[in-house]
């Protein structure tokens, strides 16, 4: 057992060590230079390479031997630290070709043909950063801004370098791609997999949330999840690429029950995907009317069960739900900014009001909250998915809004909490499946406490303090909806973000706003028993930082 717990640290450990820590935010025109061009080229090499069409390069660290997902801590270490040293000894003369070809020179051709294309591809884009403001007045004089494709060059998409350029996005009738509808299907098993482990059983129905930016940076992962899920697979025109249908797979292939999914997507989703909400809409139907067990086929088996209740087939296929037309977002900011909720029936009625409209085939936006709460009680997973490594859950309301109102409504009408996961696919090739509470630990080591990240955003100044600020924000947000932030989190914050002397003067100099924000939310979650049990001289050194504050705001106002 000890052997197992320190197998677990280590891994854990691992992970930590391991997350990319953004070193500041972007500045227009400013390319990345010295340690910072270092970082960033490492971050794009760790990804599999996708160039040229059908070339393809393994990542730095995997043409150096390492197996991500069956290493140790010291096998990382060693292999990251020999990839910093190729890069930087090659960064020190330039990104030369002697530089190059002599530090590739003990290691297998993959190693030399990965810093040959950071030579030739990588690093010439990234410092043509430079020209952003170039552009940017070309544009506003009336020229003409060339185009270029838009994604994460984390995930191996150097081509969306240089920046400058008006991106486009991708074809919505050729969502999800090949490889996305793969790393979805990888997603789906990671899912199960874990839940399987968890309980000992399949999940009878699945909620995800889906974006319109995800879909756009990589081509539709959650998509290919929500089909892979359901047991359903695109066809494909073979010239065009695009999705000319859906057929299912069969259950021998399959090798488990069809998984029921409902969707909440985003108003971006509805507007740039509506071709991919109504192939959606077709695969639950498809799932639907399979003439198959309720045991091998919980998509049937609730809407058999649904049709029998109220007689109405369509009601009973409705799985994807949305804001209502012309609207955005899932209200939750704004409630929680009022401070007009008490518990999860106040979250639920809003998030359901705003999310209670359903699209599909026939459907454009039909009132149907009473069918989106039927849904919703049938949830045992609420699921959402990251799939880059440039922001995390702490980083925008959004989250909190779609995933966390998702698990506080589905509370509020079940009485208990469903299972909440967070898929990550920022490595198509690697996915995995975290619960929330192992994704907040993980995020909130990594970077929120983090000290470097604290020091980067202090040298931005205003908005530097206003990061920290929404940081706080949205961890509360989280917390006010899944119970996820710990009271040994709450702690940190008020250690590290108010109370740390260097922070604190930080804060009052470039943002005092800032800091009287972020006091206010922490004895905020005080006073709603979020944060239990606050040591008594945290709470009044706490507590006279937030007055100070808000005595320096007046003053200031004053004059």
């Amino acid at each position: 057992v000890f052997d197992d717990m320190l197998l677990h640290v280590d891994g854990w450990l691992c992970e930590i060590k391991d997350a990319a820590i953004r070193d500041g935010l972007h500045v227009l025109g400013q390319a990345p230079d010295a340690e910072t061009e270092v970082d960033l080229v490492l971050a794009m090499l760790r990804a599999r390479q996708l160039w040229g069409g059908s070339q393809s390069l393994p990542g730095l660290r995997e043409a150096l031997g390492l197996v991500e997902n069956d290493s140790s801590r010291g096998d990382v270490d060693r292999v990251e630290q020999i990839a910093r040293d190729l890069v930087s000894t090659c960064a020190d003369d330039d990104w030369s070709t002697e530089a190059v070809a002599a530090a590739a020179a003990d290691h297998p051709d993959e190693v030399g043909e990965i810093l040959t294309f950071a030579a030739t591809e990588v690093v010439p884009r990234l410092r043509q950063t430079s020209r952003e403001i170039d552009q940017v007045l070309h544009a506003l004089d009336g020229g003409f801004i060339e185009a270029g494709p838009s994604g994460s060059p984390l995930r191996g998409l150097i081509n969306v370098l240089p920046t400058g350029r008006n991106f486009y996005s991708v074809d919505p009738k050729a969502v999800p791609s090949q490889l996305a509808f793969e790393t979805g299907r990888a997603m789906a098993d990671s899912l199960v997999e874990r839940y399987l482990a968890d309980h000992g059983e399949y999940p009878a129905s699945v909620g995800l949330s889906v974006w319109g930016t995800s879909a756009m940076r990589t081509s539709g992962d959650d998509v290919g999840e929500i089909l892979a899920l359901l047991g359903v697979a695109p066809v494909w025109d073979e010239m065009s690429r695009r999705i000319t249908g859906v057929e299912l797979v069969p259950l021998a292939e399959l090798g488990r029950p069809r998984i029921d999914v409902t969707i909440r997507i985003s108003g971006f989703f509805r507007d740039a995907f509506s071709h991919v909400v109504t192939m959606l809409d077709d695969a639950v139907r498809l799932a639907a009317d399979a003439d198959e067990p309720d045991s091998d086929n919980f998509v049937a088996a609730h809407a058999r069960a649904a049709l029998a209740e109220h007689g109405d087939a369509r009601r009973a296929t409705t799985r994807v739900f949305g804001s209502r037309p012309g609207t955005y977002g899932a209200g939750l900011l704004q409630l929680i900014d009022s401070k007009q909720w008490r518990t999860d029936d106040d979250l639920a009625a809003v998030y359901t009001e705003w999310g209670g409209y359903a699209y599909g085939r026939e459907l454009d936006g039909v009132a149907a909250v009473d069918d989106m709460r039927a849904a919703y009680r049938r949830i045992a997973v609420a699921a959402k998915n990251t799939d880059t490594r440039e922001h995390d859950i702490a980083d925008s309301d959004d989250y909190f809004q779609f995933h966390g109102g998702m698990i506080a409504t589905v509370r509020s009408l079940t009485g208990s909490n469903p299972e909440a996961y967070i898929g990550d696919s920022t490595r198509p090739d690697a996915v995995r499946t975290r619960t929330l509470h192992e994704e907040t630990s993980r995020v909130f080591r990594a970077r929120v406490v983090n000290p470097r990240w604290l020091s980067a955003m202090r040298r931005h100044g205003y908005k530097g303090a206003f990061e920290m600020a929404a940081t706080v924000d949205y961890l509360f947000g989280y917390d006010a909806t899944t119970d996820v932030v710990a009271d040994w989190m709450y702690e940190q914050l008020t250690e590290q973000y108010v109370l740390d002397e260097t922070n604190r003067e930080f804060l009052q100099q470039s943002n005092p706003w800032a800091l009287h924000g972020i006091s206010e939310r922490l004895l905020e979650a005080v006073e709603r028993d979020m944060w239990h049990e606050p040591p008594a001289e945290l709470l009044d050194e706490l507590r006279r930082v937030y007055l100070d504050a808000e005595g320096d705001i007046e003053e200031r106002t004053e004059s």
